[in-house]
């Protein structure tokens, strides 16, 4: 039986108690764990998986048309800036902690269990939500696909209540049935253990990048210097703005992060994933950016299918069909990294007492958290299946953007507090470049929509009363002894 001791001065019955992070990861009577399985390899393509997603496919296309223009590359470039100063951060923490949880286990380590407590129970709702967004996502284009494909579906399973397109009668949808059988199918697969998975994901994540380098290739020979001219058609507060909009296409090496555990050498290759998968990305971002405003003047890039529709606009439809499949296929490795971290937060939060631990409990041969999986896939579907896309969509980004502020302060007090520690990777320009991690989240959170925080508001207030209700009495630290600390000499 492992003990579980808390800081001197981290008392037992305090909501800011701290588990030592010598200690993380273990519990009372027989902790449940997950395998090791992945390699650097893998681990960097989830991260790339959960990186390029419809930022890229679509996203881009939208921010040169109405916000940046060509200078839409300079968007990217910003966002992935800013992107890197909190990457740096989770960089220094995976290696220190190689354990599942990411930015709720940083949070419970460094500011406190009632801290870490709420942040992983915003990444819950977060990561679920994006699962369910992507989904909403591929369906659509799924439908459009059958549609051209002259293939008719009964209207009940088309689509969520409300989202009846023009001349469809209202309430003729019932429900958003391939978007339900995504999160399902995506569950599943997580189901048949990490290593299985990770082919999964790594094999599509082979093809999407293989779909944006065709992209890149062919569509340099279509490039048209003139349609960079002007650069900056809506100034360069235009390129700030789409920055703040493009952010949320940096980000997903913050979910790879949540798979720490099942690294097979978390301290030396996770560290090396998160930097690797954001640097491919972004290399591919800013080249794909530069070839679809060199092949269409901004104002007539298709903002829904820009690429399918920049080389149907030079004599190329077969190719800009085969890039819009390309792209359904490679989009499914957004809800793969994003349920694999939901999945892994609610695992730890399980572990540590702070919510059932029958939510923890693993398969005994694959090792996986099936439970928490099915739980959260089961949820995505529900959402995916009922809400229409600006309503799932509203859900997400808050708690990412918040998750990225807690981790660079965390950094940086850490740093301070316990020197002594091993780290195998440092974060560079402490404590500056964190700073800027910090600065610029809190920067994105004052571009959210009221009724984002007003949903948020309830979550979180919903999330404290399970904490003080259930959380804090039943955590493993809740009637730890208190031990001193190293930092406390």
């Amino acid at each position: 039986m492992a003990t579980t001791t808390t800081p001197r001065g981290s008392k037992p019955g305090s909501v800011f108690r701290r588990k030592p992070i010598e200690q993380i990861g273990t519990s009372e009577g027989g902790q449940q764990a997950l395998k090791p399985a992945l390699g650097l390899r893998q681990l960097t393509a989830i991260g790339v998986g959960g990186i390029i997603g419809a930022g890229i496919f679509s996203l881009a296309g939208a921010v040169a048309n109405g916000k940046a223009g060509p200078a839409v590359l300079i968007s990217f470039l910003i966002a992935g800036i800013a992107s890197a100063a909190a990457a740096f951060s989770y960089a220094e923490f995976a290696g220190l902690i190689p354990k599942a949880g990411s930015a709720y286990t940083y949070g419970y380590a460094v500011l406190g269990e009632v801290v870490g407590w709420a942040i992983g129970w915003d990444l819950l709702l977060e990561y679920t939500a994006i699962v369910a967004v992507v989904a909403i996502g591929i369906s659509g284009y799924f439908n459009d696909l059958l549609g051209f494909l002259h293939i008719g579906l009964p209207q009940w399973m088309m689509g969520a209540p409300g989202t009846e397109p023009a001349g469809v009668a209202a309430g003729s949808y019932k429900i958003n049935l391939f978007a339900v059988l995504l999160c399902l199918l995506i569950a599943w697969i997580l189901n048949r253990g990490m290593q299985n998975a990770a082919r999964f994901e790594t094999a599509l994540v082979y093809l999407k990048v293989g779909v944006v380098l065709v992209v890149i290739v062919v569509g340099a020979f279509h490039i048209k210097s003139g349609n960079y001219n002007p650069f900056f058609p809506f100034g360069m507060s235009g390129a700030f703005t789409g920055a703040a909009t493009v952010f949320f296409a940096v980000f997903g090496y913050d979910a790879m992060s949540t798979a720490a555990e099942e690294s097979k050498d978390s301290q030396k290759h996770m560290p090396k994933a998160i930097l690797y998968s954001l640097a491919i990305s972004m290399v591919l971002y800013v080249l794909a950016c530069l070839v679809l405003t060199g092949m269409v003047k901004y104002s007539d890039i298709n903002s829904e299918s820009a690429f399918s529709s920049a080389f149907a606009s030079v004599g190329l439809p077969l190719l800009g069909a085969v890039i819009a499949i390309g792209a359904i296929l490679g989009i499914l490795t957004v809800l793969f990294t994003f349920l694999m971290g939901a999945s892994r937060v609610g695992f730890s939060m399980s572990r540590d007492g702070l919510l059932p631990k029958w939510f923890a409990k693993t398969h005994p041969r694959r090792q996986v958290p099936t439970r928490m999986t099915w739980l959260l896939g089961g949820a995505s579907a529900v959402i995916a299946g009922l809400l229409p896309i600006g309503e799932a969509a509203e859900l997400t980004n808050i708690g990412i953007l918040l998750a990225f502020v807690l981790v660079c302060v965390s950094v940086i007090v850490l740093r301070y507090r316990r020197p002594d520690l091993p780290r195998g990777f440092k974060c560079p320009g402490m404590p500056f470049v964190p700073i800027i991690g910090i600065a610029f989240s809190l920067w994105l959170v004052t571009f959210l929509d009221p009724h984002t925080w007003l949903r948020f508001g309830i979550w979180f207030a919903v999330g404290l009363v399970i904490y003080f209700a259930y959380g804090r009495r039943k955590s493993l630290l809740a009637k730890a002894p208190a031990e001193k600390s190293p930092e406390e000499g």
